[in-house]
C-alpha cells in the first residue's frame, strides 16, 4: 500500500515538473515571437518613415525572408 502511495506522488511529482517545463519552453516561444513581431513592426515603420537606401533594401530582405517563414 505504502509502495503504490510512494509510486503515485513520485508519478505526480514528473507530471508537474514536465508542466512545468512545458510552460517554459512555450513562454520562450511566445518571447521569440513577440521579438520578430517587433522587428517585423521596426521595419515597416522605418519604411513608412521613407528612410530607404542600403538600409532600407537590407530590411526589405529580412521582412521578406521572416515571412517565408
Amino acid at each position: 500500500m505504502e509502495k503504490e502511495e510512494e509510486e503515485e506522488k513520485e508519478e505526480e511529482e514528473e507530471e508537474k515538473e514536465e508542466e512545468e517545463e512545458e510552460e517554459e519552453e512555450e513562454e520562450e516561444r511566445n518571447e521569440q515571437k513577440l521579438e520578430k513581431m517587433k522587428r517585423i513592426m521596426m521595419i515597416k515603420k522605418k519604411k513608412l518613415n521613407g528612410r530607404r537606401g542600403e538600409e532600407g533594401v537590407d530590411h526589405e530582405v529580412e521582412l521578406e525572408e521572416e515571412e517565408k517563414q
